[in-house]
């Protein structure tokens, strides 16, 4: 049986086992180590890495400055197995030996990843098609070929993060039978298309350029800071999901501004009527900024930084869950770990 080492504890490495695979899975590496298990294996960091095993599977994106590393430090490169995130095949290319550790789904992805199609069950399922077509117009034509082989793994759809934060605060506003809803920065394909859905007008503040026009939804294109195209005490309802924790880390063409985010903050309570409400998500967790990412916040920041509002709620979505009402304090020393934690928060003023 194959010993092997996986370079990677997140999302890819997840995937990679689940897959399933053919071997024993020794330990996991990480490039700076940030624990000591994963999966109820040893964590390594790279520095200390074991000599007793077969392949190191790279199950992370940053894969060329990791095979660049492994050439410095002068680590087999025949015993690597890349997954994603290089532009050309290296390390370990035998055929037979990926198909065998592998085995069909993560093999399956490898050559779509790398154009090995003909590798795949496409070529099997294209004759199978050939055999039993009787309509010419539907026959088979290399000029017309697009082989899509990922899709035959992948789940129906995704109910991740973004879909329940979109969700919650979506049901919320509708529940609240507004007419008229303002917005800062949130997704236009999922939260905005509900509200529009519902026959909520909504207006939003966005310093990128709209895609085009929908009826019902009123755009400003404008660093959202200030507000200063809103009256102060104007708005009965707000949202602004995972958006605010961008501002002014120039990530969006935005100027770059330490405060902005906190600035935007407290223009956002001025901007509220008497009874307003307002639906924000953001990152929660041990309090940082990721420069140019976003920032990290306790939860306790945010509800302190919004005192003129009276906190309805505070859930948290986290792995594709939701989880209601939670202790504000519950995950602030949260270091994520490779999955984002956004924190839900309801009030009123």
């Amino acid at each position: 049986m194959y010993k092997l080492l996986i370079w990677g504890t997140g999302i890819l490495a997840k995937r990679f086992v689940e897959n399933k695979y053919n071997g024993e899975i020794i330990g996991f590496i990480e490039t700076n180590k940030s624990k000591d298990s994963y999966m109820n294996k040893l964590v390594y960091d790279r520095s200390e890495i074991p000599k007793e095993y077969d392949y190191i599977i790279i199950a992370n994106s940053y894969a060329t400055e990791i095979y660049d590393w492994c050439l410095k430090s002068g680590i087999e490169t025949s015993k690597l197995i890349f997954l994603y995130g290089i532009k050309q095949r290296v390390g370990c290319i035998e055929k037979s030996v990926l198909r065998e550790i592998l085995t069909e789904v993560n093999y399956t992805l490898y050559c779509a990843e790398f154009g090995l199609i003909e590798e795949t069950f496409f070529k099997a399922d294209a004759d199978t098609y050939l055999k039993l077509n009787q309509r010419s117009n539907f026959s088979i034509q290399e000029q017309y070929l697009w082989p899509i082989v990922t899709d035959k793994y992948d789940p129906a759809g995704a109910i991740g993060n973004y879909f329940w934060q979109d969700l919650w605060a979506a049901r919320l506003i509708i529940r609240s039978r507004i007419k008229n809803h303002f917005d800062i920065g949130s997704r236009l394909d999922g939260f905005i298309a509900h509200l529009l859905a519902a026959g909520i007008d909504v207006t939003m503040i966005d310093i990128r350029k709209f895609p085009g026009k929908v009826e019902n939804l009123h755009t400003v294109v404008d660093d959202a800071t200030s507000l200063c195209q809103i009256q102060d005490e104007s708005i009965e309802s707000m949202s602004a999901l995972c958006s605010l924790e961008h501002f002014g880390l120039g990530r969006y063409g935005d100027p770059v501004d330490p405060e902005a985010c906190f600035k935007c903050f407290a223009n956002i309570q001025k901007k509220l009527k008497k009874s307003g409400r307002l639906y924000i998500s953001i990152p929660i967790g041990n309090e940082r900024v990721e420069f140019n990412a976003h920032r990290v916040f306790y939860a306790s920041t945010i509800i302190d930084c919004f005192n003129k509002l009276h906190l309805e709620e505070f859930s948290c979505v986290s792995q594709d869950k939701i989880e209601y009402n939670v202790d504000i304090h519950k995950y602030d020393e949260d270091s994520h770990n490779g999955e984002w934690r956004y924190g839900l928060f309801s009030f009123k003023k």
